[in-house]
């Protein structure tokens, strides 16, 4: 195996890494917005474009993982199965958890309610991340993938 395709390897770690640094820090920026309260309708736009931007990169990674990932990874590694299953169920999860912030939004909730929102989404998707990296980053160094990590890992 060459340099170049231990790397290319590698990467995908390091992809899965970086996409979970931005969609942490992508909720960080969508929670300013909230906690700043620009009052009336320019908080609402504002964080009407905060929040389908978030909403939008959390659910492509997810359905980029369930529809290229977590296949390429269940065939070299079956035994990862349970794993797999689990992970998809956090993305059915967090789905239903943005479905709910993106209607809380769209009818202007108070911002304690978006919070509370906002709140329930990190909760959930830093336990998933966290048990993604634990379970997934050693099987993805190794992972023979030939695939666009935009389109494994969603758009951010």
């Amino acid at each position: 195996m060459t340099e170049r395709e231990t790397t290319r390897l590698v990467a995908w770690s390091q992809e899965l890494r970086q996409v979970h640094h931005r969609l942490r820090e992508a909720l960080a920026v969508t929670r300013t917005a909230l906690a700043d309260g620009t009052p009336g309708e320019a908080a609402t736009r504002e964080l009407l474009l905060y929040c389908h931007g978030f909403c939008a990169a959390l659910d492509g990674h997810h359905r980029g993982e369930d529809r290229t990932l977590f296949p390429a990874i269940e065939a070299a590694h079956p035994e990862l199965r349970p794993v797999l299953r689990a992970l998809e169920q956090d993305h059915s999860m967090i789905a239903h958890l943005l479905g709910g912030l993106e209607t809380a939004v769209a009818r202007a909730a108070p911002p304690e309610e978006l919070d509370q929102h906002l709140e329930g989404i990190a909760a959930i998707m830093e336990s998933h991340f966290r048990y993604e990296e634990r379970q997934l980053l050693t099987v993805l160094e190794t992972l023979e993938l030939t695939a666009v990590p935009g389109e494994v890992l969603g758009p951010i």
